[in-house]
């Protein structure tokens, strides 16, 4: 419902009030000419904003606490369970201690190079950045347009979704050989588990939002008679974006924690390799710093594409 609030303006009085102004101002002498009282100096101090109350305070510090308290709490539970796990398997399990310690020295030269398989976390984490980019970009080149079209018709949407149904089950690492025997190298591969991991839930995703689009726009733009590809992009892709970001969250998701246990597989640089490789070395500390890394990454990529997609998320106005 729109609301309009007219302002009259100040120059719109009867044009009889303003010649008896006139006339009276022209009329009066300069000594009879009524003074305008001069402003008190505690006028500025009344449309200061005012200070807040103690009430205000009290509020402000609650929300504060509430907002901080809780993560606070929930990360102390972990660290105690984890003091308690310690202490009970006689230091087979480092301590929070030990492990922090640990961290502050490989985290003062993550990105040192010392051979091509002894690598600072630094460069490890940004090569998995680097395959996870790489396969989840070609799955967004494939699987968005391909979400559209299997949303848009129906002929094509009961042709993919028992393709879809049969295949999306399967573990993203069950491809992992047929991209070794397909493309002869482990780099490749990765990428390939990566892409067919990721390819799935922006296709679902996007053709689930086609579908949903309201058959009046459809039917506004057959009488208007537009090319399919102004329908794709002038009433589809605003409509359906808001379920294709999910679809990409998902994906990013699930790409990142395949990552891991393919390179863990295949070899190389990569934070998947690195905590295979202190494994075989038997340093658990730095598994465990290694564990903490995925999780704040992973953490760092939803969170991102969350804020993008309440971005682009538009509600409907109600009435």
């Amino acid at each position: 419902m729109v609301s309009a609030v007219f302002h009259t303006p100040l120059d719109a009085a009867p044009a009889a009030a303003q010649k008896a102004m006139t006339s009276v101002a022209g009329s009066a002498s300069p000594a009879s000419a009524p003074t305008l009282p001069k402003p008190s100096a505690a006028a500025p101090a009344a449309a200061r904003p005012a200070a807040p109350t103690g009430r205000d305070w009290t509020a402000l510090s609650r929300s504060f606490w509430l907002a901080v308290l809780p993560p606070l709490c929930g990360l102390g539970l972990l660290i105690g369970l984890w003091a308690v796990v310690s202490t009970t398997t006689g230091g087979s399990i480092p301590s929070p201690v030990e492990t922090w310690k640990q961290a502050l020295e490989i985290f003062s030269n993550p990105f040192y190079r010392n051979g091509p398989n002894d690598q600072g976390v630094g460069w490890n984490v940004l090569m998995s950045l680097e395959r996870v980019a790489v396969g989840f970009g070609m799955a967004a080149l494939v699987g968005i347009p391909a979400g559209f079209v299997i949303g848009r018709f129906n002929f094509l949407s009961r042709m993919f979704n028992p393709l879809i149904s049969l295949l999306r089950p399967v573990s993203p690492l069950a491809w992992l050989p047929i991209g070794l025997l397909v493309f002869k190298g482990a780099n490749p591969a990765a990428i390939w588990t990566i892409f067919i991991c990721s390819i799935w839930p922006m296709i679902i995703n996007t053709a689930v939002g086609v579908q949903r689009v309201p058959q009046d726009y459809m039917n506004v733009a057959r009488v208007l008679n537009l090319s399919e590809w102004k329908i794709a992009t002038k009433i589809l892709f605003p409509a359906v974006l808001p379920y294709m970001l999910t679809g990409v969250r998902l994906a990013v998701g699930t790409a990142w924690l395949v990552i891991v246990a393919a390179e863990m597989l295949t070899g190389g640089v990569g934070i998947g390799f690195w905590v295979w490789d202190e494994w075989n070395n038997l340093n658990v500390k730095n598994i465990i710093i290694a564990i903490f890394v995925i999780g704040i990454v992973g953490l760092v990529l939803e969170y991102a594409l969350i804020k993008l997609a309440t971005a682009f998320t538009f509600e409907e106005v109600k009435t």
